[in-house]
């Protein structure tokens, strides 16, 4: 059979209506079966010197017709309407360029062998019209022809295949790239919350513990006006530093924002935190010796800001919190100190027997826990047994100086 001039459109990908719109696909699906009905009457009648005549040329266009039409299909099953085409081509001529239409969806949407079965039924097909038209041209000339384009149609149609299944491979990589993106995003975001959340935790805990350590020196204030008068005041400002504190967290959790809040809380240093709670009545023993520290035992004593003083300001806080809440009245040790490169911070107090009268959850112990080793230390918490049937608790923990 003559060689044909193939006008091939489209593949499973491009012809698809997600990727492209309905005007467009029926546009491109018409052009289609119109061309290949075109080159099939080309072929019949400008190619071809020996013809199919009378009833069987209507036979012969009409066949042409519906194997143009079904071309319009062949994605669905694109192997048999391949075969099938391949058979008609064998003996009606206006099918000659819709058995390659079909070869080339072969070769585009399924695997290299199947095409290559295909287009071996597509050469058969021409050998089978040679015999029924010798004329037209010598055998030799008939399969190097038809080899050659069956060849050329099922290359195209691969290479196809390939570009369209590395597009999609570099189109889901992009996808995925974009979707890991906002996970590590609202990860990052979630973290930055939960560590403002955590952090506000600390210190309304803070607040509440002091408020509750004011109220049990008010209640044995007695008759002095004046030491109830100056711990109602101090009540109601560590009050209000509490509900501002309070706001501020709520605020992070329902707006999503991640702003770090403007607390003053930062500035204060661990001395300065350790006289506000003997000053509402805890019992402390304190020692800083931390460089530019004085080292003093007393209220008078200072400590400069060193790095990473907020988690040692942190864990101090939380140390002294959890004393008031689960040993109130109990004497606390706190002890910092430089060893090496890091603070070393070890807090103490007797383990009481009552139950506490302020709830707690055990959430900033372990937040604790992870703020420090976010940072490359190390915190850590535990009951020693110190005989006697006496228990102390203790928190202890390492925090670089970098």
């Amino acid at each position: 059979m003559p060689s044909p001039s193939l006008a091939v459109a489209g593949g499973r990908h491009d012809e698809s209506p997600v990727r492209r719109g309905p005007w467009i696909v029926r546009g491109r699906s018409a052009l289609l079966v119109l061309s290949s009905f075109a080159g099939g009457l080309a072929m019949l009648f400008l190619v071809l010197e020996q013809r199919p005549g009378g009833g069987w040329r209507v036979v012969d266009i009409s066949v042409g017709a519906v194997a143009s039409l079904v071309l319009l299909v062949r994605h669905r099953a694109p192997v048999v309407i391949g075969l099938v085409l391949a058979v008609a081509g064998a003996f009606c001529a206006t099918a000659g360029v819709a058995n390659y239409v079909a070869l080339f969806a072969v070769a585009r949407s399924r695997r290299i062998e199947q095409a290559f079965v295909v287009a071996l039924a597509d050469i058969a097909s021409s050998l089978v019209f040679w015999l029924l038209y010798p004329a037209n041209s010598v055998l030799s000339l008939t399969v190097v022809v038809n080899t050659a384009i069956a060849l050329a149609v099922v290359a195209w149609g691969a290479l196809q295949q390939k570009q369209q299944d590395l597009v999609a491979v570099y189109r889901d990589r992009a996808a995925r790239i974009e979707r890991e993106r906002e996970q590590r995003a609202e990860q990052i975001q979630m973290a930055e919350r939960a560590r403002i959340a955590r952090d506000m935790h600390d210190s309304v805990a803070h607040y509440i513990s002091l408020i509750a350590l004011y109220a049990g020196g008010l209640a044995v204030a007695g008759d002095n006006a004046k030491n109830v008068g100056t711990t109602a005041e101090t009540i109601r400002t560590t009050a209000i530093s509490a509900l501002d504190e309070l706001r501020t967290v709520i605020g992070v959790l329902r707006d999503g924002t991640v702003a770090t809040p403007q607390t003053t809380e930062h500035e204060h240093t661990v001395a300065g935190l350790i006289d506000e709670a003997r000053q509402a009545g805890q019992l402390i023993v304190a020692r800083l010796d931390l460089p530019d520290n004085s080292g003093d035992t007393g209220s008078t004593a200072t400590l400069r800001e060193p790095p990473n003083a907020e988690h040692i300001y942190r864990v101090v806080q939380e140390g002294l919190t959890n004393a008031r809440k689960h040993a109130p009245g109990a004497l606390v040790t706190v002890h910092v100190r430089r060893e090496g490169s890091d603070a070393l911070i070890t807090i103490t107090n007797p383990v009481e027997e009552a139950e506490s009268a302020l709830p707690g959850t055990g959430a900033g112990l372990s937040g604790l826990v992870e703020r420090i080793a976010t940072v490359g230390g190390v915190a850590e918490h535990e009951v020693v047994d110190r005989g006697e049937n006496t228990h102390e608790f203790r928190l202890s923990a390492r925090v670089p100086l970098r």
